[in-house]
């Protein structure tokens, strides 16, 4: 009896393991020959699960705890690779291709070490990664992956639900994103033309498998870019079975499927749907935003030295206001700030798609990569005088569309030890604007009524060239990049844009590295320059205007205790050139895009100087256990000058940022995390009284008028921010069910913005000043951004 006791008990046990663990299948080859590899040992990183490959390369792993795992290769000759995480559920099991790259130092032993994060000769500094797991779980992201980066340090973002990425102090149209080495224009709904600030990201959190972010050190294959560069690395299809995963959130629902299309070709394919308009009515917003947003990639193994990538991605946006939002309201605030956003806030719509293809040919001695794109952007916006919509009441009819073909070919090889990657771009662009809009400054009313089409070639090379030295402890990389465009006589001479850089870094040990990169940056002014036109219907910014020019010098020191931890401290300096100035306005537009609407449709000069400088440190520590963190603090100064050549704090003059996020796996599949942000108060432009009051400048701004001669001499407060964010999954025998509980802002921080002005109002409407009856009696109306903001989804993977 004993004995069929506790053979019974084996067998639960047996039975209970085996509903808690899943597989992992895959291919190993190596990286530039694509030939299978054999015999390599396999692993599930951090536990002594694992196989080898067979014969042709094929590895199976079974009894994989359940959930997201890396996988660790490691063969004779060999650098040991660490893959990405992976989600294992019972029903599915990933599939993986590892591609190991030679090490000529390593020929007598398996050294079994490889660090988490990425390391780059071309990038020793300034550069940063967060896997799967890091971006789904991330606390008060709600599954948003631009929000992700607000964890970095260096970056600075604005209170509330924009997605405004302010790097080291540089304004919010200096980054440039890329998806599968696709450039992406357009990364927010409801963008911020002329920036790329917006409230939701575009992109889909199912269909990222990592995050790079480069804030210095550019490779010099990307181009065009002041601040960062942000590199998105997609999933790729499942290519043994269809799989679905269905989410719903708080803000809006989705689908993704993927998996095989054939024998060598498989998909991933996600459609999202919001449904904010139904909840913002409900709650008694004053606007009522709809998106819906589309994204895939098709990758297919055309032979066994060639492949093809299909990505697409793209969004419908469309902006209302609520007109009815005071009905019923009783609260005389609440009333007074809500005609402000009615007033102020224009109907809006947008459209984008990107779509490219990317296709790799390794060569025995090169791979040559080629990539084609396309992307074009449709912006429409439409304001009434109170929203009457009447044609003497128009203030604004904006139209305008972005059009852009992409061709980009690089050839990667090496000789003598040296990584060499050379190659050109040639893009062709098309900018339309049919604009009215009319305008009220300190200067007083101005009114834009044209239309605009003009046509770009845009062209470049690039190459970088890079080599390890005294046992790969020195590294060296030097790149160059020249960019032109056929604009102007300036900006069509490519040598007038000669943007070298150069990175050093030498490692003492293995665990300290010093790293150095100094570098010249251009970037061309935004297509709402270049395609302005004055009343004498003439481009009035060709005469003069040049490339952005910034330098970028930057330290930093790291330390790795260990393989999944570091810390690293760096200083950092860059200085800008040729920015664009406003004529009209006398201000740098460095310190415009942290709001909606159009930046750059104006007359400008290239003749605004700024600089930003600080340091950084950070400690870090990847998924390993259970357990992940980041905790990084910057100081950084901002400056550009103003109308008398002063330098002088620019809007994105945060001063002091710290961000702490860590997250814990716990038993029985419950996860949580935080994160907890202080952002120093950026400064602000006060208002013109004077010019606010008059009626037919209040009639046209609906809000207040800044007074430029004061430009940023106010100052926010310090904001914080906690974020609070738990999980729970259940693995079903074919689904996996994760529920979470995302709360941003959970002490319901609230920070004062800049007042609105809002004139008194009678039985009769607007009062007048009974002193100058061509003025407004003004108030102030209170503004705040900060509230709690608890959100509930779930995610079904079958």
């Amino acid at each position: 009896m004993k004995k069929a006791l506790l053979l019974l008990l084996l067998l639960k046990n047996l039975l209970l393991m085996s509903q808690n663990e899943g597989g992992i299948l895959g291919k190993v080859i190596d990286a530039k020959t694509r030939e299978a590899l054999p015999f390599v040992n396999i692993l599930v990183y951090g536990t002594e699960t694992g196989t080898v490959s067979n014969e042709n390369g094929i590895f199976e792993i079974k009894n994989v705890p359940l959930g997201y795992n890396k996988i660790q290769a490691s063969f004779v000759g060999y650098k040991t690779f660490i893959s990405d995480e992976y989600l294992v559920t019972k029903d599915n099991s990933p599939y993986i291709v590892i591609e190991l790259l030679e090490d000529s130092t390593q020929l007598a032993e398996v050294k079994i070490q490889a660090a988490l994060f990425k390391e780059s000769v071309e990038s020793p500094i300034s550069l940063q990664s967060l896997g799967i797991a890091e971006i789904e779980k991330n606390p008060g992201g709600n599954r948003d992956v631009l929000k992700v980066i607000q964890s970095f340090p260096g970056v600075a973002s604005n209170p509330g639900f924009r997605n405004d990425i302010i790097i080291r102090g540089g304004a919010t149209s200096e980054n440039k994103f890329y998806l599968d080495g696709i450039e992406v224009p357009v990364i927010n709904h409801f963008q911020t033309q002329g920036a790329t600030g917006g409230p939701v990201g575009i992109m889909n959190a199912d269909l990222i498998r990592k995050v790079d972010f480069y804030s210095s050190a550019f490779p010099a294959n990307r181009g065009n870019s002041l601040s960062s560069v942000i590199e998105f690395t997609q999933k790729i299809g499942n290519p043994n079975s269809l799989n679905t995963r269905a989410t719903l959130g708080t803000s809006d629902a989705g689908i993704t499927l993927d998996g095989p299309l054939g024998k060598n070709t498989t998909f991933i394919f996600s459609a999202r749907q919001s449904y904010l308009q139904f909840l913002f009515k409900l709650i008694k917003l004053p606007f009522l935003p709809t998106y819906n947003d589309f994204q895939a990639n098709i990758k297919s193994q055309i032979s066994d030295n060639s492949e093809l990538s299909i990505v697409m991605l793209g969004a419908i946006d469309d902006f209302e206001i609520n007109k009815e939002v005071n009905d019923g309201e009783t609260d005389v605030e609440t009333i007074k700030r809500n005609k402000v956003i009615l007033n102020a806030v224009p109907v809006n719509s947008q459209w984008n798609y990107t779509v490219g293809a990317s296709y790799k040919y390794f060569a025995p001695r090169s791979t040559h990569l080629v990539v084609l794109s396309r992307n074009e952007w449709k912006n429409k916006a439409v304001k009434y005088f109170l929203n009457e919509e009447t044609p003497e009441n128009l203030l604004l009819d904006y139209s305008s569309k972005e059009i852009e073909n992409k061709l980009r070919y690089e050839n990667s090889f090496k000789t003598n030890n040296i990584d060499i990657n050379v190659g050109f771009n040639l893009e062709t662009a098309t900018y339309t604007n049919n604009n009215f809009q009319k305008n009220a400054n300190s200067n007083g009313v101005a009114i834009f009524d044209f239309n605009s089409r003009i046509d770009f070639v845009k062209y470049g090379v690039f190459g970088q060239v890079s080599k390890k030295y005294f046992n790969d402890n020195l590294g060296m990389s030097f790149g160059f990049r020249v960019d032109g465009i056929d604009y102007n006589s300036t900006m069509s001479n490519p040598l007038n844009q000669f943007s070298p850089r150069l990175s050093l870094s030498y490692n003492f040990s293995e665990e300290w590295m010093l790293s150095s990169s100094i570098g010249r940056y251009y970037q061309l002014p935004t297509y709402t320059v270049l395609g302005y036109k004055n009343e004498m219907d003439e481009f009035a910014n060709k005469e003069g205007l040049k490339y952005i020019q910034s330098n970028h010098l930057v330290s930093g020191l790291t330390y790795k205790p260990n393989t999944s931890s570091k810390i690293t401290f760096e200083g950092f300096y860059k200085d800008y050139t040729d920015y664009p100035f406003s004529v009209r306005n006398q201000i740098s537009l460095a310190n415009l895009g942290a709001d909606f609407g159009v930046i750059g449709n104006e007359k400008v000069t290239s003749t605004s100087e700024g600089r930003a400088y600080g340091f950084e440190v950070l400690a870090q520590k990847k998924s390993y256990s259970g357990l992940y963190g980041i905790a990084s603090y910057t100081f950084v100064r901002s400056e550009f000058k103003d109308a008398q050549g002063k330098y002088i704090p620019s809007t994105w003059d945060n001063k002091h940022l710290l961000t702490i996020t860590a997250g814990k796996k716990l038993n029985r599949n419950w996860e949580i995390g935080t994160k907890f942000r202080l952002v120093g108060g950026k400064p602000f432009t006060p208002y013109d009284l004077d010019a606010s009051s008059l009626k037919e400048n209040y009639d046209v701004q609906n809000g207040g008028i800044l007074d430029f001669t004061k430009l940023n001499t106010k100052r926010l407060d310090t904001y914080t921010q906690l974020d609070f964010r738990v999980d729970k999954t259940w693995f079903l025998k074919k689904a996996a069910i994760n529920l979470y509980l995302d709360v941003q802002n959970v002490y319901a921080s609230s920070s004062k913005q800049q007042p609105f002005l809002l004139p008194i109002e009678d039985e009769n409407g607007r009062v007048s000043d009974p002193n100058d009856n061509s003025r407004y009696l003004l108030e102030e109306i209170e503004s705040t951004t900060g509230r709690a903001l608890p959100r509930i989804g779930v995610i079904v993977d079958f």
